[in-house]
Protein backbone atom coordinates (compact mmCIF):
# COMPACT_ATOMS: atom_id res chain seq x y z
CA UNK A 1 0.00 0.00 0.00
CA UNK A 2 1.60 3.52 -1.32
CA UNK A 3 0.99 6.47 0.71
CA UNK A 4 -1.22 7.61 -1.80
CA UNK A 5 -4.27 4.98 -0.58
CA UNK A 6 -7.03 5.88 1.26
CA UNK A 7 -7.70 5.08 5.22
CA UNK A 8 -10.89 3.36 4.00
CA UNK A 9 -8.60 0.90 2.11
CA UNK A 10 -6.49 0.42 5.16
CA UNK A 11 -9.58 -0.17 6.74
CA UNK A 12 -10.40 -2.88 5.09
CA UNK A 13 -7.38 -4.55 5.59
CA UNK A 14 -7.24 -4.10 9.41
CA UNK A 15 -11.03 -5.43 9.48
CA UNK A 16 -9.66 -8.84 7.32
CA UNK A 17 -6.76 -9.01 10.10
CA UNK A 18 -8.96 -9.32 13.26
CA UNK A 19 -9.99 -12.89 12.76
CA UNK A 20 -6.22 -13.06 13.72
CA UNK A 21 -6.13 -11.92 17.31
CA UNK A 22 -8.46 -12.92 20.28
CA UNK A 23 -10.95 -10.65 21.68
CA UNK A 24 -8.71 -7.99 23.67
CA UNK A 25 -6.01 -9.08 22.55
CA UNK A 26 -3.47 -6.05 20.93
CA UNK A 27 -3.51 -4.78 17.77
CA UNK A 28 0.24 -3.74 16.16
CA UNK A 29 1.08 -0.29 17.05
CA UNK A 30 0.84 2.74 15.13
CA UNK A 31 4.04 2.73 14.09
CA UNK A 32 4.47 -0.69 12.62
CA UNK A 33 1.07 -0.59 11.01
CA UNK A 34 2.77 3.07 9.12
CA UNK A 35 5.98 0.77 8.51
CA UNK A 36 4.22 -2.48 7.14
CA UNK A 37 1.64 -0.69 4.91
CA UNK A 38 3.78 2.75 3.96
CA UNK A 39 0.99 5.08 5.22
CA UNK A 40 0.91 8.40 7.27
CA UNK A 41 0.01 8.14 11.13
CA UNK A 42 -2.74 10.28 10.35
CA UNK A 43 -4.28 7.74 7.83
CA UNK A 44 -3.41 4.64 10.61
CA UNK A 45 -5.53 7.13 13.10
CA UNK A 46 -8.28 7.39 10.95
CA UNK A 47 -8.96 3.78 9.90
CA UNK A 48 -8.37 3.24 13.36
CA UNK A 49 -11.37 5.39 14.52
CA UNK A 50 -13.34 4.23 11.56
CA UNK A 51 -12.93 0.40 13.35
CA UNK A 52 -13.77 1.73 16.61
CA UNK A 53 -16.63 3.23 15.25
CA UNK A 54 -17.89 -0.09 14.27
CA UNK A 55 -17.20 -1.54 17.54
CA UNK A 56 -14.54 -4.02 16.38
CA UNK A 57 -12.04 -2.01 18.17
CA UNK A 58 -10.73 -0.50 21.55
CA UNK A 59 -8.11 2.21 21.63
CA UNK A 60 -6.67 3.46 24.63
CA UNK A 61 -4.72 6.19 24.74
CA UNK A 62 -1.43 5.23 25.41
CA UNK A 63 -1.90 1.90 25.46
CA UNK A 64 -3.15 1.11 21.96
CA UNK A 65 -5.52 -0.51 20.01
CA UNK A 66 -7.16 -4.03 20.81
CA UNK A 67 -9.42 -6.24 19.36
CA UNK A 68 -13.41 -5.52 20.83
CA UNK A 69 -15.56 -8.31 22.34
CA UNK A 70 -18.01 -9.59 20.40
CA UNK A 71 -21.11 -7.62 20.11
CA UNK A 72 -23.99 -9.33 22.44
CA UNK A 73 -26.50 -11.11 20.40
CA UNK A 74 -29.94 -8.64 20.49
CA UNK A 75 -32.79 -9.95 22.14
CA UNK A 76 -35.38 -11.11 20.72
CA UNK A 77 -38.16 -8.22 20.08
CA UNK A 78 -40.76 -8.43 22.60
CA UNK A 79 -44.92 -8.78 21.83
CA UNK A 80 -46.34 -5.46 21.99
CA UNK A 81 -49.82 -6.36 20.48
CA UNK A 82 -51.46 -6.35 24.11
CA UNK A 83 -50.92 -2.75 24.13
CA UNK A 84 -53.61 -2.26 21.48
CA UNK A 85 -56.26 -3.69 23.72
CA UNK A 86 -54.78 -1.95 27.06
CA UNK A 87 -54.97 1.88 25.02
CA UNK A 88 -58.45 2.06 23.57
CA UNK A 89 -60.78 -0.51 26.42
CA UNK A 90 -62.55 1.45 28.37
CA UNK A 91 -65.94 0.99 30.30
CA UNK A 92 -69.29 2.44 29.65
CA UNK A 93 -68.89 5.72 32.01
CA UNK A 94 -65.79 6.94 29.79
CA UNK A 95 -66.15 9.58 27.57
CA UNK A 96 -64.71 7.15 24.86
CA UNK A 97 -60.63 6.35 23.82
CA UNK A 98 -58.10 9.43 23.77
CA UNK A 99 -55.79 8.90 21.59
CA UNK A 100 -53.22 11.11 20.03
CA UNK A 101 -52.56 12.08 16.34
CA UNK A 102 -49.65 14.50 15.36
CA UNK A 103 -49.97 13.87 11.83
CA UNK A 104 -50.56 17.11 11.17
CA UNK A 105 -48.39 18.75 13.71
CA UNK A 106 -45.71 16.80 12.37
CA UNK A 107 -46.29 17.83 9.00
CA UNK A 108 -45.18 21.63 10.33
CA UNK A 109 -42.31 20.50 12.85
CA UNK A 110 -40.60 17.93 11.01
CA UNK A 111 -37.31 19.45 9.17
CA UNK A 112 -37.65 18.91 5.26
CA UNK A 113 -34.09 17.42 3.63
CA UNK A 114 -31.59 19.32 2.85
CA UNK A 115 -32.23 20.93 -0.62
CA UNK A 116 -36.02 21.16 -0.38
CA UNK A 117 -37.49 24.67 -0.02
CA UNK A 118 -39.08 24.55 3.67
CA UNK A 119 -42.64 26.45 3.06
CA UNK A 120 -44.33 24.49 5.47
CA UNK A 121 -42.63 25.21 9.14
CA UNK A 122 -43.76 27.65 11.19
CA UNK A 123 -41.12 29.11 12.90
CA UNK A 124 -38.31 32.14 11.89
CA UNK A 125 -35.49 31.07 9.81
CA UNK A 126 -31.77 31.10 11.97
CA UNK A 127 -31.07 34.34 9.85
CA UNK A 128 -34.34 36.21 11.57
CA UNK A 129 -34.16 34.81 15.25
CA UNK A 130 -32.25 36.99 17.99
CA UNK A 131 -29.71 34.47 18.20
CA UNK A 132 -27.02 36.75 19.89
CA UNK A 133 -29.41 38.78 21.54
CA UNK A 134 -31.00 35.18 23.20
CA UNK A 135 -27.42 34.45 24.01
CA UNK A 136 -26.62 37.25 25.36
CA UNK A 137 -29.62 37.18 27.29
CA UNK A 138 -29.25 33.58 28.75
CA UNK A 139 -25.98 34.23 29.79
CA UNK A 140 -27.17 37.15 31.86
CA UNK A 141 -29.70 35.40 33.46
CA UNK A 142 -27.38 33.14 34.21
CA UNK A 143 -25.49 35.43 36.35
CA UNK A 144 -29.08 36.90 37.67
CA UNK A 145 -29.33 36.03 41.79
CA UNK A 146 -31.01 32.80 42.46
CA UNK A 147 -31.46 31.80 38.56
CA UNK A 148 -31.56 28.01 40.07
CA UNK A 149 -33.97 28.57 42.54
CA UNK A 150 -37.71 27.27 42.43
CA UNK A 151 -39.50 29.83 40.96
CA UNK A 152 -42.90 31.07 41.97
CA UNK A 153 -45.87 28.77 40.58
CA UNK A 154 -47.63 31.15 38.16
CA UNK A 155 -43.90 32.73 36.91
CA UNK A 156 -41.82 35.49 37.61
CA UNK A 157 -43.34 38.67 38.94
CA UNK A 158 -42.01 41.11 36.65
CA UNK A 159 -42.80 38.61 33.55
CA UNK A 160 -46.33 38.35 34.93
CA UNK A 161 -46.68 41.95 35.01
CA UNK A 162 -44.81 42.47 31.23
CA UNK A 163 -47.28 40.10 29.78
CA UNK A 164 -50.18 41.70 31.82
CA UNK A 165 -49.49 44.94 29.74
CA UNK A 166 -49.01 42.96 26.36
CA UNK A 167 -52.48 41.97 26.72
CA UNK A 168 -54.42 44.19 28.91
CA UNK A 169 -52.76 47.37 26.99
CA UNK A 170 -51.93 50.37 29.18
CA UNK A 171 -54.69 50.75 30.77
CA UNK A 172 -54.30 47.60 33.08
CA UNK A 173 -57.30 46.11 31.67
CA UNK A 174 -55.59 42.47 32.37
CA UNK A 175 -53.97 42.55 35.94
CA UNK A 176 -50.59 40.43 36.47
CA UNK A 177 -52.17 38.66 39.39
CA UNK A 178 -54.01 36.89 36.46
CA UNK A 179 -51.53 35.63 34.45
CA UNK A 180 -49.89 32.60 34.39
CA UNK A 181 -46.21 31.70 32.54
CA UNK A 182 -46.96 28.93 30.76
CA UNK A 183 -44.21 26.28 28.59
CA UNK A 184 -44.83 27.95 25.38
CA UNK A 185 -48.37 28.36 23.37
CA UNK A 186 -48.93 24.70 22.70
CA UNK A 187 -48.69 23.88 26.72
CA UNK A 188 -51.03 26.74 27.30
CA UNK A 189 -53.61 25.55 24.79
CA UNK A 190 -53.67 21.99 26.41
CA UNK A 191 -54.10 23.23 29.75
CA UNK A 192 -56.68 25.58 29.06
CA UNK A 193 -58.84 22.37 27.74
CA UNK A 194 -58.12 19.95 29.95
CA UNK A 195 -59.19 23.03 32.84
CA UNK A 196 -62.12 24.39 31.12
CA UNK A 197 -64.00 21.46 29.27
CA UNK A 198 -65.07 18.45 30.71
CA UNK A 199 -63.93 14.93 29.18
CA UNK A 200 -65.68 13.79 26.59
CA UNK A 201 -67.48 17.14 26.00
CA UNK A 202 -67.92 19.13 22.63
CA UNK A 203 -65.01 22.40 22.11
CA UNK A 204 -66.30 24.82 19.08
CA UNK A 205 -62.96 25.54 16.93
CA UNK A 206 -62.84 28.09 13.74
CA UNK A 207 -63.12 25.69 10.35
CA UNK A 208 -59.94 25.26 9.20
CA UNK A 209 -57.75 25.59 12.25
CA UNK A 210 -54.54 25.10 13.48
CA UNK A 211 -53.72 21.42 13.77
CA UNK A 212 -52.00 21.34 16.64
CA UNK A 213 -55.41 22.72 18.68
CA UNK A 214 -57.08 19.89 16.96
CA UNK A 215 -54.93 17.09 18.41
CA UNK A 216 -54.42 18.88 21.77
CA UNK A 217 -58.56 18.86 22.35
CA UNK A 218 -58.68 15.17 20.84
CA UNK A 219 -56.43 13.91 22.92
CA UNK A 220 -57.43 15.18 25.99
CA UNK A 221 -61.11 13.18 25.16
CA UNK A 222 -62.97 16.50 23.56
CA UNK A 223 -64.89 16.31 20.71
CA UNK A 224 -64.03 19.42 18.13
CA UNK A 225 -66.69 20.97 16.71
CA UNK A 226 -66.06 22.85 13.30
CA UNK A 227 -67.80 26.61 12.66
CA UNK A 228 -66.41 28.35 9.46
CA UNK A 229 -65.29 31.44 9.28
CA UNK A 230 -64.21 33.79 5.87
CA UNK A 231 -62.00 36.78 5.79
CA UNK A 232 -63.70 39.04 8.45
CA UNK A 233 -62.85 35.68 10.80
CA UNK A 234 -65.37 33.46 12.47
CA UNK A 235 -69.02 34.21 11.99
CA UNK A 236 -71.16 35.17 14.56
CA UNK A 237 -74.24 33.61 13.84
CA UNK A 238 -73.20 29.86 12.89
CA UNK A 239 -71.43 30.14 16.02
CA UNK A 240 -74.71 31.18 18.04
CA UNK A 241 -75.77 27.92 16.37
CA UNK A 242 -73.09 26.09 17.44
CA UNK A 243 -73.53 26.35 21.14
CA UNK A 244 -77.07 25.83 20.64
CA UNK A 245 -76.65 21.92 18.90
CA UNK A 246 -73.61 21.13 20.69
CA UNK A 247 -73.88 22.50 24.19
CA UNK A 248 -69.85 23.02 24.50
CA UNK A 249 -68.52 25.60 26.69
CA UNK A 250 -65.42 26.43 24.90
CA UNK A 251 -64.55 27.88 21.82
CA UNK A 252 -60.88 28.44 20.61
CA UNK A 253 -60.42 30.94 18.53
CA UNK A 254 -57.65 33.13 16.68
CA UNK A 255 -59.28 36.79 15.95
CA UNK A 256 -55.58 37.98 14.62
CA UNK A 257 -53.64 36.84 11.14
CA UNK A 258 -55.92 33.07 11.87
CA UNK A 259 -53.79 30.63 11.02
CA UNK A 260 -54.38 28.76 8.29
CA UNK A 261 -56.38 31.91 6.32
CA UNK A 262 -55.22 35.22 8.10
CA UNK A 263 -58.35 36.21 8.69
CA UNK A 264 -59.07 39.16 11.59
CA UNK A 265 -61.78 38.85 13.10
CA UNK A 266 -63.90 42.09 12.32
CA UNK A 267 -64.37 44.90 14.78
CA UNK A 268 -68.46 44.40 14.24
CA UNK A 269 -68.15 40.70 15.17
CA UNK A 270 -65.88 41.10 18.53
CA UNK A 271 -69.04 42.14 20.93
CA UNK A 272 -71.14 39.06 19.09
CA UNK A 273 -68.45 36.66 19.41
CA UNK A 274 -68.34 37.20 23.13
CA UNK A 275 -72.10 37.77 23.70
CA UNK A 276 -72.66 34.54 22.02
CA UNK A 277 -70.00 33.32 24.75
CA UNK A 278 -72.19 34.39 27.70
CA UNK A 279 -75.37 33.57 26.39
CA UNK A 280 -74.04 29.90 26.43
CA UNK A 281 -71.92 30.10 29.93
CA UNK A 282 -69.05 29.55 27.82
CA UNK A 283 -65.48 30.59 27.69
CA UNK A 284 -63.51 31.91 24.78
CA UNK A 285 -60.07 30.75 24.51
CA UNK A 286 -58.55 33.56 22.44
CA UNK A 287 -55.16 32.49 20.94
CA UNK A 288 -53.18 35.17 20.20
CA UNK A 289 -50.29 33.94 18.47
CA UNK A 290 -49.58 36.37 15.61
CA UNK A 291 -49.67 39.73 17.61
CA UNK A 292 -45.81 40.09 17.34
CA UNK A 293 -46.01 38.61 14.20
CA UNK A 294 -47.60 41.27 12.20
CA UNK A 295 -46.28 43.25 8.93
CA UNK A 296 -44.76 46.71 9.10
CA UNK A 297 -47.67 47.97 6.46
CA UNK A 298 -50.54 45.82 9.15
CA UNK A 299 -51.09 49.54 10.87
CA UNK A 300 -52.82 49.66 14.32
CA UNK A 301 -53.68 46.50 15.86
CA UNK A 302 -56.83 45.57 17.55
CA UNK A 303 -56.80 45.25 20.82
CA UNK A 304 -56.92 41.93 22.47
CA UNK A 305 -60.16 40.33 23.68
CA UNK A 306 -59.45 39.86 26.91
CA UNK A 307 -58.82 43.83 27.17
CA UNK A 308 -62.69 44.38 26.57
CA UNK A 309 -63.67 41.62 28.96
CA UNK A 310 -64.48 42.39 32.59
CA UNK A 311 -66.30 39.44 33.51
CA UNK A 312 -63.49 36.33 32.52
CA UNK A 313 -65.33 34.77 29.56
CA UNK A 314 -62.06 34.97 27.64
CA UNK A 315 -58.75 33.22 28.36
CA UNK A 316 -55.88 34.76 26.37
CA UNK A 317 -53.07 32.69 25.54
CA UNK A 318 -49.96 34.47 24.18
CA UNK A 319 -46.06 33.15 23.32
CA UNK A 320 -42.42 34.51 22.82
CA UNK A 321 -41.60 31.42 21.01
CA UNK A 322 -42.74 32.34 17.44
CA UNK A 323 -41.15 35.86 16.88
CA UNK A 324 -37.93 33.91 19.23
CA UNK A 325 -36.87 30.85 18.63
CA UNK A 326 -38.95 27.49 18.82
CA UNK A 327 -36.41 26.45 22.11
CA UNK A 328 -37.54 29.62 24.15
CA UNK A 329 -40.70 28.16 25.16
CA UNK A 330 -42.08 30.81 27.56
CA UNK A 331 -45.29 32.09 27.12
CA UNK A 332 -48.50 32.75 29.23
CA UNK A 333 -52.26 32.04 30.10
CA UNK A 334 -54.33 34.91 31.16
CA UNK A 335 -58.01 34.43 33.06
CA UNK A 336 -60.09 35.99 35.48
CA UNK A 337 -61.53 34.56 38.85
CA UNK A 338 -62.02 30.69 39.45
CA UNK A 339 -60.67 29.68 35.62
CA UNK A 340 -57.10 31.41 36.73
CA UNK A 341 -57.58 28.89 40.08
CA UNK A 342 -58.77 25.88 37.93
CA UNK A 343 -56.00 26.64 35.25
CA UNK A 344 -53.08 27.33 38.01
CA UNK A 345 -53.60 23.43 39.27
CA UNK A 346 -53.93 21.83 36.11
CA UNK A 347 -50.29 23.37 35.04
CA UNK A 348 -49.13 22.70 38.85
CA UNK A 349 -50.07 19.07 38.50
CA UNK A 350 -49.09 18.24 34.88
CA UNK A 351 -45.70 20.30 35.53
CA UNK A 352 -44.97 22.10 38.64
CA UNK A 353 -43.64 25.68 36.82
CA UNK A 354 -41.40 26.83 34.28
CA UNK A 355 -37.81 26.50 34.33
CA UNK A 356 -36.81 29.19 36.03
CA UNK A 357 -33.89 30.02 34.04
CA UNK A 358 -36.05 30.26 31.04
CA UNK A 359 -38.20 32.84 32.52
CA UNK A 360 -35.31 34.91 33.35
CA UNK A 361 -33.70 34.24 29.90
CA UNK A 362 -37.20 35.64 28.44
CA UNK A 363 -37.02 38.19 30.85
CA UNK A 364 -33.59 39.40 29.95
CA UNK A 365 -34.78 39.61 26.07
CA UNK A 366 -37.32 41.66 26.58
CA UNK A 367 -36.33 44.49 28.59
CA UNK A 368 -33.14 44.94 26.09
CA UNK A 369 -33.14 47.18 23.11
CA UNK A 370 -32.20 44.38 21.35
CA UNK A 371 -36.30 43.24 21.51
CA UNK A 372 -37.76 46.51 20.03
CA UNK A 373 -35.39 46.29 16.89
CA UNK A 374 -36.02 42.50 16.54
CA UNK A 375 -39.83 43.27 16.41
CA UNK A 376 -39.17 46.00 13.46
CA UNK A 377 -36.42 43.28 11.81
CA UNK A 378 -39.24 40.73 12.07
CA UNK A 379 -41.99 42.84 10.57
CA UNK A 380 -40.60 44.65 7.86
CA UNK A 381 -38.84 41.21 6.37
CA UNK A 382 -42.57 39.46 6.60
CA UNK A 383 -44.04 42.02 4.56
CA UNK A 384 -41.09 41.33 1.89
CA UNK A 385 -41.53 38.00 2.15
CA UNK A 386 -45.10 38.10 1.67
CA UNK A 387 -44.37 40.23 -1.16
CA UNK A 388 -42.02 37.79 -3.06
CA UNK A 389 -44.30 34.88 -2.24
CA UNK A 390 -47.53 36.64 -3.81
CA UNK A 391 -45.61 38.00 -6.74
CA UNK A 392 -44.03 34.81 -7.32
CA UNK A 393 -47.38 33.37 -7.55
CA UNK A 394 -49.01 35.92 -9.45
CA UNK A 395 -46.24 35.04 -12.46
CA UNK A 396 -45.80 31.45 -12.12
CA UNK A 397 -49.14 30.33 -11.27
CA UNK A 398 -51.36 32.37 -12.99
CA UNK A 399 -54.42 30.25 -12.97
CA UNK A 400 -54.27 29.70 -9.17
CA UNK A 401 -56.90 31.60 -7.41
CA UNK A 402 -54.71 34.01 -5.31
CA UNK A 403 -55.25 33.62 -1.71
CA UNK A 404 -56.19 35.96 0.74
CA UNK A 405 -53.62 38.04 1.31
CA UNK A 406 -52.94 38.91 5.52
CA UNK A 407 -50.90 42.00 6.44
CA UNK A 408 -49.47 39.36 9.87
CA UNK A 409 -48.56 36.35 10.28
CA UNK A 410 -46.67 34.06 7.66
CA UNK A 411 -48.64 31.73 5.79
CA UNK A 412 -51.06 31.95 3.12
CA UNK A 413 -54.33 29.67 2.30
CA UNK A 414 -53.61 28.41 -1.35
CA UNK A 415 -56.68 26.95 -3.12
CA UNK A 416 -56.33 23.63 -5.26
CA UNK A 417 -58.89 22.78 -8.12
CA UNK A 418 -61.93 20.80 -6.70
CA UNK A 419 -61.36 17.23 -7.00
CA UNK A 420 -57.55 17.63 -5.84
CA UNK A 421 -55.83 15.37 -3.50
CA UNK A 422 -54.12 17.99 -1.16
CA UNK A 423 -52.25 15.20 0.35
CA UNK A 424 -50.70 13.86 -2.98
CA UNK A 425 -49.76 17.23 -4.25
CA UNK A 426 -47.99 18.07 -1.06
CA UNK A 427 -45.88 14.74 -1.94
CA UNK A 428 -45.50 15.66 -5.23
CA UNK A 429 -44.37 18.70 -4.08
CA UNK A 430 -41.87 17.27 -1.52
CA UNK A 431 -40.58 15.26 -4.66
CA UNK A 432 -39.95 18.73 -6.63
CA UNK A 433 -37.68 19.82 -3.57
CA UNK A 434 -40.44 22.24 -1.73
CA UNK A 435 -41.94 20.94 1.37
CA UNK A 436 -46.05 22.24 2.02
CA UNK A 437 -48.69 21.51 4.09
CA UNK A 438 -51.85 19.75 2.74
CA UNK A 439 -54.93 20.85 4.04
CA UNK A 440 -56.75 18.09 5.43
CA UNK A 441 -54.78 18.44 8.99
CA UNK A 442 -56.59 21.76 9.30
CA UNK A 443 -60.33 20.81 9.32
CA UNK A 444 -62.22 19.10 12.11
CA UNK A 445 -64.94 17.46 10.08
CA UNK A 446 -64.60 16.61 6.29
CA UNK A 447 -63.27 19.41 4.58
CA UNK A 448 -65.16 21.76 1.69
CA UNK A 449 -62.49 22.12 -0.50
CA UNK A 450 -58.90 21.35 -0.95
CA UNK A 451 -56.13 23.79 0.42
CA UNK A 452 -52.39 23.67 0.57
CA UNK A 453 -50.64 26.16 3.63
CA UNK A 454 -47.70 27.73 2.24
CA UNK A 455 -45.43 29.42 4.80
CA UNK A 456 -43.21 31.84 3.24
CA UNK A 457 -41.10 32.47 7.01
CA UNK A 458 -39.02 29.56 7.39
CA UNK A 459 -37.58 29.87 3.89
CA UNK A 460 -33.82 31.28 3.61
CA UNK A 461 -34.86 34.76 1.80
CA UNK A 462 -36.92 35.79 -1.01
CA UNK A 463 -34.56 34.05 -3.74
CA UNK A 464 -35.64 30.64 -2.04
CA UNK A 465 -39.24 31.83 -2.08
CA UNK A 466 -39.07 32.59 -5.86
CA UNK A 467 -37.42 29.17 -6.21
CA UNK A 468 -40.16 27.43 -4.54
CA UNK A 469 -42.65 28.47 -6.03
CA UNK A 470 -41.16 27.86 -9.70
CA UNK A 471 -40.91 24.33 -8.06
CA UNK A 472 -44.64 24.21 -6.92
CA UNK A 473 -45.83 25.43 -10.46
CA UNK A 474 -43.94 21.89 -11.72
CA UNK A 475 -46.83 19.58 -9.91
CA UNK A 476 -49.47 22.35 -9.29
CA UNK A 477 -52.73 20.23 -10.75
CA UNK A 478 -53.85 20.66 -14.29
CA UNK A 479 -50.75 22.03 -15.46
CA UNK A 480 -48.88 20.04 -18.33
CA UNK A 481 -46.50 17.36 -16.62
CA UNK A 482 -48.00 17.96 -12.74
Amino acid sequence: MHQSSSERELAHLLREELNRYSPGEKLPSSRALVERHRVSPVTVSRALAALAAEGLVVTRPGAGAFRAAPRPVAPPPGDTSWQEVALTAETPADGGPRGADATGVLATLAAPPPGVVEFNGGYLPPGLRPEQALSAALARAGRRPGAWERPPMEGLEELRAWFAREIGGPGGAVPASGVLITAGGQSALTTALRALAPQGSAVLVESPTYPGLLAAARASGLRPVPVPLDHDGVRPDLLERAFAASGARVVVCQPLFQNPTGAVLHPGRRARVLAAARAAGAFVIEDDFARWLAHDDAGALPPALAADDPDGVVVHVRSLTKITSPSLRVGALAARGPAFERLRAIQVVDSFFVPRPLQETALELISSPAWTRHLRTVAAELRLRRTATTTALAAELPEAPLPFVPRGGYHLWLRLPEGTDPAAVADAAQRAGVALAPGGPYFAAEPPSPHLRLSFAPAAGVGEIGEGVRRLRSVWPGRAGA
